[in-house]
């Protein structure tokens, strides 16, 4: 009977015991939740990249990324990787808070990528620095609310549409009928209302004089070398710069760990085999009012 080559013999060894130190890693993480330990075993100190990707129009799984990023111990700053048209007003706001909070414990950086307009600059304004290319689109600094009216079509069709409401103005916005001037000036208050909550969120988060932000804030969009001019951008650079610069901040040397945000249900292994990587898109009921720019064609 051949006898086995000793090289042989010995890689099937160190596989087997490869395998038995992962099975270990893994059912102890499984009974204990250890999931945040474990990754601990395995990486170095580095930096957290949160990516918010698409519409706006929930909070919950960005939150629960930085979240996670903020109690990683290995996790020594943040990037946020911004590259959104905005969204819905709430889940913004949501966001904001939780920079701002997450601020005080580790640094947090701004990388606005193609486009990081409306909600995208309200969530940038709530970072330490802002970092953007010369060819971002950004600001639109504002508020909108559109809803549409069929009344003259469902009469050329023989529709009629009625409201059974409870007040005058519950029917604000209907497709049933014109909006009275009334109606108008209630939702124009609203929309101001919205609106100055978001330049005074830019004036503090970018410690700037809420009367200069206004003047700024009638909606334009401005390109990233432009937003540098007017003080809305701190620096040019690519990600890679945001994170080289967020390592600097805290101490770290060239070239650090990089942990990207992923969907909160992907499993530790995933996070472990993969580096943490991945795109989210979230989507919810769509709202009417809304920090967000929408082009109707953008290339």
């Amino acid at each position: 009977m051949a006898r086995k080559h000793p090289i042989l013999k010995g890689l099937g060894v160190l596989f087997v015991f490869i395998l038995v130190i992962f099975a270990g890693v893994f059912f102890y993480a499984y009974l204990t939740g250890g999931d945040s330990k474990v990754i601990s075993m395995f990486s170095g100190e580095g930096i957290g990249v949160l990516q918010i990707e698409g519409t706006i129009d929930d909070s919950q799984s960005v939150l629960s990324e930085l979240k996670r990023f903020k109690e990683a111990p290995w996790i020594k700053a943040i990037v946020v990787r911004i590259d959104t048209p905005g969204g819905a007003v709430a889940p913004t706001q949501e966001i904001f808070e939780a920079i701002q909070k997450a601020k005080a414990k580790k640094p947090m950086f701004a990388s606005m990528g193609s486009m990081a307009t409306s909600g995208g600059y309200y969530i940038a304004s709530a970072c330490e620095k802002i970092i953007a290319n010369p060819g971002t689109l950004t600001g639109s600094i504002g508020v909108i609310m559109q809803f549409n009216n069929v009344e003259e079509l469902m009469k050329k069709i023989g529709v009629k549409g009625y409201n059974v409401k409870s007040g005058l103005n519950k029917d604000l916005g209907s497709p049933f009928q014109p909006l009275s001037p009334e109606g108008r000036q209630i939702l124009q208050s609203l929309v101001d209302n919205v609106h100055g909550q978001f330049v005074s969120a830019v004036a503090s988060g970018r410690g700037m004089d809420e009367v200069k932000v206004r003047k700024l804030a009638d909606g334009r969009i401005y390109s990233g070398a432009q937003a540098k001019e007017i003080g809305l951008v701190d620096q040019f650079g690519t990600l890679e710069d945001a994170i080289e610069l967020a390592a600097k901040r805290v101490g770290m040397e060239a070239e650090p760990a990089v942990y990207y945000s992923r969907m909160e249900q992907e499993r530790w292994w995933e996070r472990f085999m993969f580096g943490v990587f991945g795109r989210r898109f979230p989507r919810g009921e769509a709202a009417w009012l809304r920090y967000e720019w929408s082009p109707a064609l953008l290339r």
